[in-house]
């Protein structure tokens, strides 16, 4: 099938990449030139395990190729997906001018028959609106469909969660945008859960809202467990076996991170909001895992006592591994908080330095982490690298100032740690 997908950030660029490694022809937009011209090269905007090596592979192959322009790709793909950011307003709400302005230019593009998807997450009734939009502007005798496919990708597991869903979510209101999505997923065993482009709109947002709440559960119940000398980690398992529940988010640590989560959880409020429901539960979600990065803070502070003039080694900058996303990382909330009491950070991560250098230029990047370890009054795990959890500590407690080890992840056992001559201090142990 001929596809075109406009915007290629995070999920645009993994969509166009995997609908190319299934066999179809895709056409991959951006209005960001600098972007088009090094994609066209082979070099990706952020990383994300595997993408790289599927973009060259597909390109060299055919079957992927980049543009920035709209009107071209529109007039040959029958299928367009559009994947623009929808970045949050101050109020929570989401900005969907991208949406709009490239709804206009398909609309003006069209030649024939196309049907356009909303891959990008939006409030519920955006496909109201984007169909609106594309009446007003099309040619009179122009046939279109809109559609709804919210995606449930996870940044460092993108292309294995497209290959191999839990489920694909169709939002539909004719049978011809129906069959050719259907087609277009026919080569990805997975269940199809078809339904109205608003059920889908709000599936995506309800989604993420609950995951993120069952990692907010999990975090206050890691405040308790500290407070009565229980063990997160066992009392998380114990309800993770539990299979109306699962073992899946949670994992106590520092709170959830990244561009989604926060996001979707301020508009899926704002949606609440305008449609007359106060969704406290969800504004109490966004509470404890604010408040959660400030109570982690505290606890550094309590394992050093004053921190002026400490030297703090963070290990970690991404919001997860696997990715250089820094968008809402606690990284940054947390070293900020820091070099306002006077700390002098060393940092180091995998993959998100460059992008967290931009943000925060004057503190110490280091190539490793026994060079952030090196003349350290504490280490920080703010991301759970697996790099990370095979470090060599009896060498770091030779090079360590003080042998303080602050566990944002739970990554580390204790009684090993603490049988060296470590302090260490988890989340909810």
């Amino acid at each position: 099938m001929k596809i075109t997908v406009i915007g290629s950030g995070y999920v645009g660029l993994v969509t166009g990449a995997c609908f190319g490694h299934l066999g179809n022809q895709v056409i991959c937009v951006d209005n960001d030139l600098k972007k088009i011209a090094k994609l066209k090269k082979g070099t990706m905007p952020f990383y994300e395990p595997g993408l790289e090596e599927m973009v060259k592979l597909n390109m060299k192959e055919g079957r992927l190729k980049f543009s920035a322009s709209i009107p071209e790709a529109v007039r040959e793909s029958e299928c367009i997906f559009i994947a623009v950011s929808t970045p949050p307003k101050e109020n929570g709400e989401a900005d969907l001018t991208a949406i709009e302005n490239v709804a206009i230019q398909i609309a003006k593009s069209m030649n024939s028959y196309r049907l356009i998807i909303e891959k990008s997450t939006v409030p519920v009734k955006t496909g109201i609106w984007v169909e609106h939009t594309i009446k007003i502007h099309k040619r009179k005798n122009c046939l279109f469909d809109v559609a709804s496919n919210p995606e449930f990708l996870r940044e460092g597991q993108a292309i294995s969660d497209f290959l191999n869903p839990d489920r694909i979510v169709i939002g539909v209101e004719s049978k011809r945008a129906l069959n050719l999505l259907k087609r277009l997923y026919a080569p990805i065993r997975a269940p199809i859960v078809v339904t109205d482009i608003k059920s889908a709109e709000l599936i995506k947002h309800a989604s993420n809202s609950y995951l993120a709440m069952k990692i907010s559960f999990i975090n206050a119940i890691s405040r308790i467990c500290e407070l009565t000398g229980a063990d997160i980690s066992k009392v998380a398992e114990g309800l993770g076996l539990d299979k109306r529940i699962g073992k899946q988010f949670l994992q106590a640590g520092i709170g959830y991170g990244g561009f989604c989560f926060p996001k979707d959880l301020d508009a899926f409020i704002a949606i609440a909001n305008q449609c007359g429901y106060d969704f406290r539960l969800l504004k109490e979600v966004r509470n404890i895992n604010q408040d959660q990065v400030t109570f982690f803070i505290k606890k550094i502070e309590q394992a050093l006592w004053n921190i002026k003039d400490k030297t703090i080694g963070i290990l970690g900058l991404s919001f997860k591994p696997e990715t250089d996303d820094i968008r809402f990382t606690p990284a940054l909330t947390i070293i900020k908080s820091l070099l306002e009491e006077g700390a002098k950070i060393k940092a180091f991560d995998p993959k998100a330095m460059d992008k967290f250098k931009l943000l925060v230029p004057d503190i110490t990047y280091c190539r490793n982490p026994n060079e952030v370890a090196k003349g350290a009054d504490c280490l920080v795990i703010v991301t759970d690298w697996l790099e990370f959890k095979s470090l060599d500590f009896v060498k770091l407690k030779h090079i360590m100032k003080q042998s303080v080890i602050i566990d944002g992840r739970n990554i580390y056992d204790r009684q090993a740690l603490e049988s060296l001559g470590f302090r260490y201090f988890g989340v909810g142990r």
